[in-house]
C-alpha cells in the first residue's frame, strides 16, 4: 500500500505532480535485448517505463530459497539465495536484479559461472548455454550489509535497520537490496526463507512457519510461501516481537508479530484481523492465501505500511482503517498484481475503496459519504489533486493521493453507473479470474464492460485518463 494517503508522515514528499511516462506504455518485453548484438542474451529489463532496469528477460523464476544469518548488532548478513528458473529462450547470458552485498560465489547448475555487476544488474554467463524450456538453478552466495534503497519520491525501502533488527519493505524496488531476483511483479514465484538470528530475536516471513529451532545461541526460522508472490511483497522482518496466533471464523491461521512498545496501541487493529478477512471474503471472494497476519514494528524513518503477502508490515501502530486497507491488498495487489507500475491505481484504488466499505460495515460513514467528503470529490475543481492522471500518475506520485483516493472514487462512481449487483459481481470476478496473476487497466475496463453489458469507454476516459474534476459520467 505505501499507506501515505492514510496518514503517513511522509505524504508531502509524494504529492509532487509529475506525469512523465506516456499514457500508453509499450508492452512489457519478455525476451531478447535489442540494445545488444548478443542474440541469446536475456533482456536487462522487462520494459516497464517507470523502472526501466527492473526485471529481466529470457527466463521465468519458479522458486526462491533464501538462507541467511543476520546479526542486528553488526548489521552483517551472510546469505545464500538459490533460484530455480526455466529458460524461455536459448540463453548464454542472463541478468538478475541485485543491489546487495559483495558476492563471494555464483554457480549455475552447480558449475561456477562468470558474473559482473553493473548498477543493479547482475550479469551472469554460465559455462554452458541454457536451452529454451530448460530448468536451471542459480546459487548466489554473498556477505555484508544490505543497503537501504531510496525511491524517486524520497521514501526508503529494502533492508532498513531498526533498534533491535531490521524492517524489510520492498515496494517498488527494495527486494534486490537483500536477494538477487527477477524483480518485477510479472514474474511471480514461490519462496522459502531460512533466517538465523540471535536467540531472543524473531524473524517473520511470508507464508507459514515450518519450523523454529534454537541451537548454540542462534534461532533459525523457516518460512514457506506456497502461493505465487511478486518479489516486492517478500519480507523477512527481524526484531523483538510479541507473537500471537489465532484463526479466522472460517479457519484461516493468523500469525501476528508486534513490537512490545506498540502492543497496546495496536491491539484494536490486530484484534480485528479475523473479522476483516472474513468480511472481505464475503464481498471479494475466497481469501487467496493459506495464512494471514501482520508485522508491526518501530521503523520511524519509513513512515508507511506495506501489503507484504500474507503479513502486511507496519512501521508504526496501525489504525483500524490502515489494517483494513492492507488486508484488502491481499486480493488486490498481492493475488492480482499489476502488469506495469502505471497500473498502480488497481492496487491502491481497490484497497482504499475496500477501506471505505469496511468503515461503512463497521457503522461509520457510508461509502457515498466518504466519496462526497472534502478529502475526495468535495475538493475544489481548482485543486492540484485533479491535475494528475489516475491511470498514469508517474513515479513521483504513484504512492500519492491520486491512485488511492481518485482510484477509489473511480470504483464508487462505477458502482453508481452499473449498479450494485453488477459492481460486486465484477470485483469478485476480477479477483477470481486473475488470481495469482497480473492484470492491467485495459483488462479491467474490458471485464467491467463484459460484466455490466455497458459501453464504459467514456466513463473510464474521464475518470482514469483525463485531468480535471469529473462533472458528468
Amino acid at each position: 500500500m505505501r499507506s501515505r494517503s492514510i496518514g503517513g508522515a511522509a505524504l508531502a514528499a509524494a504529492l509532487c505532480v509529475v506525469v512523465s511516462a506516456p499514457l500508453a506504455p509499450p508492452a512489457l518485453a519478455t525476451s531478447g535485448n535489442p540494445g545488444h548484438q548478443h542474440s541469446s542474451a536475456g533482456a536487462a529489463g522487462v520494459g516497464d517505463p517507470y523502472f526501466p532496469d527492473q526485471g529481466n528477460g529470457g527466463f521465468d523464476v519458479r522458486h526462491y530459497d533464501v538462507a541467511f544469518t543476520y546479526d542486528p548488532a553488526t548489521k552483517r548478513m551472510d546469505a545464500t539465495t538459490t533460484i530455480t528458473a526455466t529458460a524461455t529462450q536459448d540463453l548464454d547470458r542472463f541478468n538478475l536484479d541485485f543491489r546487495g552485498p559483495e558476492i563471494t560465489s555464483l554457480t549455475v547448475d552447480r558449475r561456477r559461472a562468470e558474473f559482473r555487476r553493473d548498477g543493479q544488474e547482475l550479469v551472469v554467463t554460465p559455462r554452458e548455454k541454457l536451452r529454451d524450456r530448460k530448468s536451471f538453478t542459480v546459487v548466489v552466495k554473498y556477505a555484508g550489509t544490505p543497503p537501504v534503497i531510496t525511491d524517486p519520491d524520497g521514501s526508503i525501502e529494502g533492508w532498513v535497520p531498526t533498534d533491535d533488527g531490521v524492517f524489510v519493505p520492498g515496494e517498488p524496488q527494495g527486494a534486490p537490496a537483500w536477494m538477487p531476483a527477477n524483480d518485477h511483479p510479472t514474474d511471480k514465484a514461490t519462496f522459502t526463507f531460512h533466517a538465523t538470528v540471535p536467540e531472543g530475536i524473531t524473524a517473520v516471513g511470508n507464508g507459514q512457519l515450518l519450523s523454529q529451532r534454537t541451537r548454540h545461541g542462534q534461532t533459525t526460522f523457516v518460512w514457506d510461501s506456497t502461493e505465487p508472490m511478486a518479489t516486492y511483497l517478500a519480507t523477512v522482518t527481524i526484531g523483538k516481537f510479541q507473537v500471537a496466533t489465532s484463526r479466522t471464523p472460517s479457519g484461516i491461521p493468523v500469525y501476528t508479530a508486534v513490537d512490545p512498545a506498540l502492543a497496546s496501541q495496536s491491539a484494536a487493529a490486530v484484534a480485528k484481523i479475523p473479522d476483516i478477512v472474513e468480511y472481505f471474503s464475503s464481498i471479494f471472494g475466497r481469501y487467496p492465501f493459506a495464512s494471514a497476519g501482520a508485522i508491526i514494528d518501530r521503523a520511524p524513518d519509513v513512515g508507511y505500511a506495506l501489503e507484504s503477502q500474507t503479513k502486511p508490515i507496519f512501521s508504526s501502530a496501525p489504525s483500524l482503517n490502515t489494517m483494513a486497507h492492507e488486508i484488502a491488498h491481499q486480493w488486490y495487489g498481492d493475488s492480482v498484481s499489476v502488469k506495469r507500475w502505471s497500473d498502480i491505481w488497481l492496487n491502491e484504488g481497490f484497497a482504499t475503496y475496500a477501506q471505505w466499505l469496511w468503515t461503512e460495515h463497521s457503522g461509520g460513514a457510508t461509502a457515498q459519504q466518504t466519496f462526497d467528503s472534502t478529502s475526495n470529490y468535495g475538493r475544489a475543481a481548482t485543486s492540484a489533486f485533479w491535475q494528475t492522471v489516475t491511470a498514469d500518475p508517474g513515479t513521483m506520485d504513484m504512492f500519492g493521493n491520486v491512485p488511492y483516493n481518485r482510484g477509489a472514487m473511480t470504483l464508487h462512481a462505477l458502482r453508481g453507473k452499473i449498479g450494485d449487483a453488477a459492481f460486486f459481481q465484477l470485483v469478485k470476478k476480477w479477483a477470481a479470474t486473475n488470481r495469482y496473476g497480473n492484470a492491467s487497466t485495459a483488462d479491467f475496463i474490458r471485464q467491467a464492460e463484459k460484466v455490466s453489458g455497458k459501453d464504459l469507454k467514456t466513463f473510464f476516459d474521464v475518470w482514469l485518463y483525463q485531468k480535471g474534476k469529473p462533472t458528468t459520467w
